[in-house]
């Protein structure tokens, strides 16, 4: 998979478009997944808290074994 990155302002509506220069690059079929980020202090706060929690977590039993090799 290429990775398209673009920013693009949001104006309130609920329409995501695609910068005409890169939606030409895309193919003509296919399958492609979509992620949006949007910039916020508070949803950055809550998904660094999020993700320094899990990475807190155990170990599964599946994942010690690598442990000894530490």
């Amino acid at each position: 998979m290429k990775p398209i990155q673009f920013k693009i302002p949001l104006n309130g509506g609920r329409i995501l478009e695609i910068p005409a220069d890169l939606a030409a690059k895309l193919p003509d079929s296919g399958l492609a997944t979509v992620v949006v980020m949007v910039e916020g202090e508070a949803d950055d706060i809550a998904w660094k808290t999020a993700a320094y929690n899990e990475f807190l977590k155990d170990d599964s039993e599946a994942d010690a074994s690598y442990d000894r090799f530490l």
